[in-house]
């Protein structure tokens, strides 16, 4: 299980995601722009499609609790 954490960036900071798991430890930080990249980097490439899709449509601000598919 993953919270996916959408935030929105200023005039000089990007927009961010970020990825905790189930005890709210960080797994991912990395910017909107570059959601692939930030998967392979932090390993999550198997919930890269599943995660990506959420992050498209969740708005900023919001936490998406996500329990990705067996």
């Amino acid at each position: 299980m993953f919270y996916i954490l959408k935030i929105k960036g200023t005039k000089m900071i990007p927009d961010f995601i970020q990825i905790r798991d189930d005890k709210m430890t960080l797994r991912a930080y990395f910017r909107v722009s570059q959601k692939e990249t930030g998967f392979k980097k932090n390993n999550l490439q198997k919930y890269s499609q599943e995660m990506i899709k959420i992050i498209e449509t969740l708005p900023f601000g919001k936490i998406h609790k996500f329990i990705p598919k067996a």
